[in-house]
Formats: structure tokens, sequence, C-alpha cells
């Protein structure tokens, strides 16, 4: 038998049910706030993510599916959205007139990790891109979109926010937090590593030991120019005005070398720990950086199976939709069949092939998840009719079959 890889799953029943409850509700919330579908190669050049993501994050440095393909290009599997993204706004010129553009996407992303709850080797993500918009603004709205959504999928969390600043302020915080590091012993093996490369990485360590020698370290906020520090102020006036709670965290960085300025994330107690479910942040430099006319980008991403493991969780009650559609004769099938193919332009039918008791029947409904029962066995071929019965109400009722349509 073969099997499915480590760390990549099939998705399917309940959690397919889950999976399409978490897009459908993303993408009505995104389509609200003006935002359109683009979907990007899973399969890019290995370049693409060194340039944006950074030699200095776990995702280039450990984390790639990479390999060299028939033409002797360098390529890789996804490891996350916004690069690709990024790409095609260059790639079709929309950077050159600094056109407005806002985007979403779901789909599939590939990391080689460890695998645990939550955290796979292919995992699904959905997330949106806004080009061409400087105001810090466009921020809020779309932490306000991210709380829109989490909010409709009744998910609990709570929002820390940071400025990184410009790439002037970055630089004297970096100046200043080298020195601090430079001064301590005991960091583990990936914070030496991040100390050349970009030693700022250094903050989002989630090692204990690292984390405790990172005690009164600098603070980003003590770096940050006047306009950067006179947006940080708005954003932070614009989230309370909409009622959205939040704390300000020095820590935090993201895991990515793309951000400036705003970041942001969502974390979660529902999974058992503090988890991050979502988060995003400003990258104004990033289009730039993949050969672009310098510009402004703002995007977050959601860990959809997070997302699906706290629902699971919660366990929450799944809406009956559609209809079974069933004979006890097989002398009634080849009816039932073309009125199925009639339904089915306008409805969800399940039409069974198969002619069994009514008990049976009805228990195939229940395993699907229909919330309508149709049925016809002599009685009703006779009175030319169907056995109604409603699964979520029980109502049980006659219906003839040229009322049928105005009936459902």
């Amino acid at each position: 038998m073969i099997n499915a890889l480590k760390g990549i799953k099939d998705i399917f029943d309940k959690q397919a049910k889950l999976y399409e409850k978490v897009v459908r509700t993303c993408e009505e919330v995104a389509i609200n706030y003006g935002f359109s579908f683009i979907n990007t190669p899973h399969l890019e050049l290995s370049k693409l993510f060194r340039r944006s993501v950074g030699e200095s994050s776990d995702i280039v440095g450990k984390e790639m599916y990479e390999f060299v393909d028939k033409g002797q290009n360098e390529v890789c599997l996804r490891p996350e959205g916004t690069a690709g993204v990024v790409r095609a706004y260059i790639e079709h010129k929309f950077d050159k007139s600094m056109s407005v553009k806002r985007w979403f996407y779901h789909g599939s992303m590939f990391r080689y990790e460890r695998p645990q709850k939550g955290r796979l080797r292919e995992f699904h993500q959905f997330g949106v891109e806004s080009f061409g918009t400087p105001s810090v603004y466009e921020d809020a709205k779309l932490i306000a979109m991210l709380n829109t959504i989490l909010k409709k999928l009744e998910i609990q969390t709570r929002l820390k926010i940071n400025s990184l600043g410009c790439e002037k302020c970055i630089g004297v915080f970096k100046q200043k937090f080298l020195a601090f590091v430079e001064n301590k012993e005991g960091f583990c093996e990936d914070c030496l590593r991040r100390k050349e490369q970009n030693v700022i990485r250094i903050l989002d360590c989630k090692n204990e030991h690292c984390q405790e020698l990172l005690k009164n370290h600098p603070k980003l906020s003590e770096c940050l120019c006047e306009e950067c520090r006179q947006d940080f102020s708005l954003l932070k006036e614009l989230l309370i005005a909409s009622g959205i709670s939040f704390e300000c965290d020095e820590r935090l960085v993201r895991g990515l070398d793309y951000y400036s300025k705003t970041a942001f994330e969502f974390e979660s107690d529902e999974l058992g720990a503090k988890s991050a479910v979502a988060g995003g942040g400003r990258y104004d430099r990033l289009i730039s950086y993949l050969g672009g006319k310098q510009g402004y980008g703002v995007g977050f991403a959601i860990g959809i199976e997070r997302l699906m493991a706290i629902l699971e969780l919660k366990g929450q009650k799944e809406l009956r939709k559609g209809i079974y559609l069933c004979a006890l004769d097989e002398a009634f099938i080849k009816e039932l069949f073309t009125l199925s193919l009639k339904l089915q332009e306008n409805k969800i039918v399940h039409f069974s092939h198969e002619a069994k008791k009514l008990a049976k029947h009805l228990n195939q409904a229940d395993t699907l998840g229909a919330e309508v029962f149709l049925c016809m066995g002599e009685d009703e071929a006779q009175k030319q009719s169907l056995f109604y019965k409603n699964l979520n109400t029980k109502e049980e009722k006659l219906i003839h079959l040229k009322n049928l349509e105005q009936a459902l």
C-alpha cells in the first residue's frame, strides 16, 4: 500500500466541510472589502523566496522544498503566498504605474518542518495583498478585515501589533540591538546564524533561554523616526475608534525579512497554548527587492488548518444542506433520475441509484447531511407524488410532482 507522505494529508468529509467553511467565510469578507481573487503557481524559481523571505529565515535556511528541474532551473514549491503575488504584480507591470491592486488568494504552501498539531508540510493559507496605497489607513483596514473574519468564525483571539519602522529606523535599531546581543553569551545556533544574516530576527526565536537573554533589550519604539512614530500612533487611534482591542509587542517582528513599519498577529489559546493563527504587515521595500519600481504593499495570511483545528474542538454543529432523492422500488429509479438532473440545475441533490428500504435511505440521507428527504414508493407513484421529510424540523408530507419545485 502506498501512503501519503509524512506531514501531507487528505482533506475529505468533515474536514473538507470545515475547510470550505473557513475559505468561504474569508472570501465573503474579502469581497466585501473590495478584494478580488488571484491564483499564482505552486512552483516558482527558488530565488524569488531567497530574495523576499530572506536567507536568515528558517523557511529559506531549512524548510523549502527545492530541486533542479529538467531545464536546470532551481525551483521550489511555494513556502508562502506573498512573494508570488508580488512577483505577479511586477511581471504584469502594475508597479510601473503604481496601480492600486487588492487581491486575495488561498491554497497549498509547502515547508519541510516537523509535523505537529496545526502544522503540516503541506498546509493551506488564505491571504490578501494590497498594493499602491502608502496610507496607514490601509493597514488598519486589513487588520479590521482579519478581525471580521475571525469574529464570523467565532474564534477568540488577541491582537498584537508593532512598528518596525522604515529602513532608517531599522538601521538605527539594528546597531543598538547588535551591540546588546554581542554582550550576551548562550544564544542557540539559529540565533548565532541570524546575528550574521539579520540580527533583528533573533527577536523571533522561540527558545526559552534565548528569550531570557533578551530581557531589557533595546526597543524598536525608541528608534522610530517622527513619521513612523506618527503613523503607528494613528494606527492605534484607528483601531481604538473601530473597537478593536490590541496590545503592543516590542518583540513582534514576524518570521520574514521583508516586513517594515506595521506588523500584526492574532493569537489564540483555543488550541491549548498561545498560537498565532494569522498575521501580516507592511512590506514597502519588497517590490523593489524583487526588481520592481519602489512601491507600497501590505497584507496578511491565515493558517487554514489552525482555524479548522479550533472549529473542530468547538464541535460546531454542521448545517444540513441539499436534497436526498430515492426510490423504494427499482421501477421508479429511471423517472427519479431524470427528476434529479432537473433539480441539480439549481440545488444540491444526492440521488440514490439503488432501491432500498426506507430506514436505510433515511440513514444514508442523515450521513450525507441532507436537509430534505424525498422518496417514491408504490403509494406515492400511484398518487404522482413524493414522500417529503425535513430532516431538521422532522415535518412530513406528500408533495405532488407538479408542485414539487414550488414546494422546495
